[in-house]
């Protein structure tokens, strides 16, 4: 509850008299509600949790501290409804809110104002108890591949390969999967968020896999490259997976609680670029995790914000050639007082298959 008075309390200093919560993510970060319909009105005093008939019953488990409000009407009206018999003048909304939703809160007698971020800023640095829910999002993650590894091999679909990935990580506890498995060969490697095909591995493919395990919510997001033996132009396969690992080791050390998401980014590209594949590295070097698979901080050339013990993020810097494959190493870190800490596991030393 410390983050909903905290919200609260910043009422004033925003210019609002009231604050609706209506991302699913953050009702579930400010209530710990794990259905997919609901939002929360905060005043002053009063916090309000709006959801539809189907979660009665979970929403009187999983909710306490806030008044329920089961919603007999449109949302928009149940919502207005109750800011009016509050004295709500301005409602404060989250941006990300849609246009039409948006519109269905215009209403005579209360102005609404959009707030940028409120509740994301608060879930970049995560608890204790958030971390090892993570850490256990990784555990998954990493012994459903391992799973599925023995099974990289010539002659073997990507899209064969990305189901029985998606299959393992749901053996293994996952209950979401919060993004389409990448699993890439050869040439389409060289596209960062490439989409499993019919495409078989071929001797002296890159192979390249990028997915996500969860755990109580909370994901994970981790990349690994392979290379199959035999092919041509094997030594300049060889020098692309050197130079993304070298920028991958060195963007992790320069992880510390003084450094910025533009400094760690900066770190990886210049070694790239140094390599004169500069051309070729077009993403962000990562992104926060945690309820949502890409959230704050941003570590990229836009990433300014000076990071900050218990955030985690990925570090996963990339080279992609057209027409030869792409390489890209994905670790998520954790920032602790000193430094930070690797909490993928999994080898990250080139294996020729």
């Amino acid at each position: 509850m410390k983050h909903i008075h905290a919200i609260a309390a910043s009422l004033a200093l925003r210019d609002i008299s009231g604050m609706l919560i209506s991302h699913i993510r953050n009702v579930r970060y400010l209530t710990g509600f794990t259905g997919s319909n609901a939002a929360l009105l905060i005043t002053g005093r009063e916090r309000i949790f709006f959801t539809d008939p189907r979660y009665e019953e979970q929403s009187k488990r999983e909710v306490r501290g806030v008044d329920i409000v089961i919603e007999r009407n449109e949302r928009p009206k149940d919502i207005l409804e109750k800011a009016r018999a509050l004295g709500i003048k301005t409602l404060g909304f989250e941006s990300t809110v849609s246009y039409a939703f948006y519109r269905s809160l215009l209403r005579k007698g209360i102005r609404v104002k959009g707030v940028t971020n409120l509740v994301e800023e608060m879930r970049r640095v995560k608890s204790a108890l958030e971390i090892k829910v993570m850490s256990k999002a990784v555990e998954r993650a990493e012994k459903a591949f391992l799973d599925v590894k023995p099974y990289i091999r010539p002659g073997v679909s990507e899209r064969h390969l990305a189901m029985q990935l998606e299959a393992a990580l749901k053996k293994r506890g996952c209950t979401e999967i919060p993004f389409d498995i990448i699993v890439a060969a050869g040439k389409n490697s060289a596209m960062p968020h490439a989409r499993p095909s019919d495409n078989r591995i071929k001797p002296g493919d890159f192979v390249m896999f990028d997915w996500a395990g969860e755990a109580g919510g909370y994901f994970s997001d981790m990349t690994r490259t392979f290379l199959m033996k035999g092919g041509r132009e094997h030594a300049k396969k060889i020098d692309i997976y050197a130079t993304v690992l070298n920028a991958n080791v060195n963007a992790i050390r320069s992880v510390h609680r003084e450094s910025t998401g533009r400094m760690v980014d900066k770190t990886a590209r210049d070694i790239i670029k140094k390599a004169g594949y500069g051309d070729y590295f077009g993403h962000g070097t990562g992104h926060g995790v945690g309820l949502d698979v890409h959230e704050l901080p941003r570590i990229s050339r836009f990433g300014r914000e000076t990071i900050r013990p218990g955030m985690v993020f990925t570090v996963e810097p990339g080279i992609y050639l057209p027409g030869l494959g792409g390489v890209r190493i994905e670790d998520m870190v954790l920032v602790e007082r000193q430094g930070c800490r690797t909490l993928t596991s999994l080898p990250k030393k080139l294996e020729i298959l």
